[in-house]
C-alpha cells in the first residue's frame, strides 16, 4: 500500500508547481487591461533668452525697434527724422524753384521784348520777384546819376546787379547744404548703430553661453535695420540735393540773363541821350 500511495504523492507534488505557474497568469488575465497612454502632450518650447531677457519673436521692422537697444533706437528715430527732412526740403524747395523760374521766366520775355529801362519797368510792375527787383534796382540808379557820365553809371548798376544775383542766388539755395550733410552722414550714423547693436549682440551671447543662432540673430537683425535706414536716408538726401543743384543752376543762369538784357537797355539809353527822358516816363 505505502508503494501504491507514492506515486500518488509524486503526481500531486508535480501538479502543484504547474498550478502556482499558471496562477499569474490568470490573474494577469482577471485584471483590466491598463488604460493605453495618449498621445504625448505637447510641451511649451523654452523661449531662448539673452541675459534673462525673451527673445522677440516679431522680426517685423517694427518689431525689432521696440526690442531694440536705447541706443539703437535713438539711431533709428535720428535718421526717419533725417528722412522726413529730406522729403520735405524737396516739396518746399521745389515748389519755390519751380514758382522763382517761371517769374524769372516771364520777366526775361519782358525785358527782351522792351525797348526802354523803363518800359521794362512799368510791364514788370513790383510782383515779378528777383528779376523784376534788378530791373527797379537799375531804374533807381539811373534816377540817382542823372546827368553824370555814362560809363561810370553803367559801371556802377553791373556792380550792384551782380550783388543782387548772388543775394537772391543764396536766398533760393538755403536749406539744400542740409540734404547734403544728411546724404554725407546719414550711413556713418547707421553703421553706429549697427556697430552698437551686434556689440550687444555679442554680450548676449556671453551671458547665454550659447551660440544658437536663436540667440544670435534678433539683435543682429535689430543692428542691421539701423543700417538700412542710413540708407533710406541718405540716397534720396543725395539724389533729392543733385536736382535742386540744377535747378537753382538753372535759376541763376535766367537771373544773368536778366541782367544781360537789363545792362542792354542801360546802354542803349545812354547812348541815346535819354536817360532824362526815361527817367521822365516814371
Amino acid at each position: 500500500m505505502i508503494f501504491a500511495l507514492a506515486p500518488n504523492v509524486r503526481a500531486q507534488t508535480e501538479t502543484t508547481p504547474a498550478a502556482e505557474q499558471q496562477t499569474p497568469s490568470n490573474a494577469q488575465a482577471a485584471a483590466p487591461p491598463a488604460a493605453s497612454p495618449g498621445p504625448a502632450a505637447p510641451q511649451a518650447a523654452a523661449q531662448p533668452t539673452i541675459g534673462g531677457a525673451l527673445l522677440p519673436h516679431d522680426l517685423s521692422p517694427l518689431g525689432m525697434f521696440v526690442h531694440a537697444d536705447i541706443v539703437v533706437k535713438a539711431v533709428i528715430v535720428g535718421l526717419a527724422f533725417a528722412s522726413l527732412v529730406t522729403w520735405t526740403a524737396l516739396v518746399a524747395k521745389g515748389l519755390e524753384l519751380q514758382g522763382a523760374r517761371r517769374r524769372a521766366r516771364r520777366a526775361l520775355r519782358i525785358v527782351s521784348g522792351a525797348t526802354t529801362l523803363s518800359q521794362a519797368a512799368q510791364q514788370l510792375g513790383k510782383g515779378s520777384g528777383a528779376a523784376g527787383q534788378l530791373v527797379q534796382a537799375a531804374v533807381a540808379e539811373m534816377r540817382l546819376s542823372e546827368n553824370m557820365p555814362g560809363e561810370g553809371v553803367k559801371e556802377r548798376i553791373a556792380l550792384q546787379l551782380e550783388r543782387l544775383e548772388l543775394r537772391y542766388s543764396r536766398k533760393i539755395s538755403l536749406g539744400t547744404g542740409v540734404l547734403a550733410t544728411i546724404g554725407s552722414t546719414a550711413p556713418f550714423v547707421g553703421l553706429f548703430g549697427t556697430v552698437w547693436g551686434i556689440m550687444n549682440s555679442f554680450i548676449g551671447i556671453s551671458n547665454a553661453h550659447t551660440t544658437n543662432l536663436a540667440v544670435v540673430a534678433p539683435g543682429i537683425a535689430e543692428a542691421l535695420l539701423a543700417t538700412a535706414l542710413g540708407l533710406v536716408a541718405a540716397i534720396p538726401a543725395v539724389v533729392i540735393y543733385n536736382v535742386l543743384v540744377r535747378s537753382t543752376a538753372h535759376y541763376r543762369a535766367l537771373l544773368g540773363d536778366v541782367s544781360a538784357q537789363v545792362m542792354k537797355l542801360v546802354s542803349r539809353d545812354i547812348d541815346r541821350g535819354g536817360m532824362r527822358l526815361g527817367m521822365a516816363a516814371e
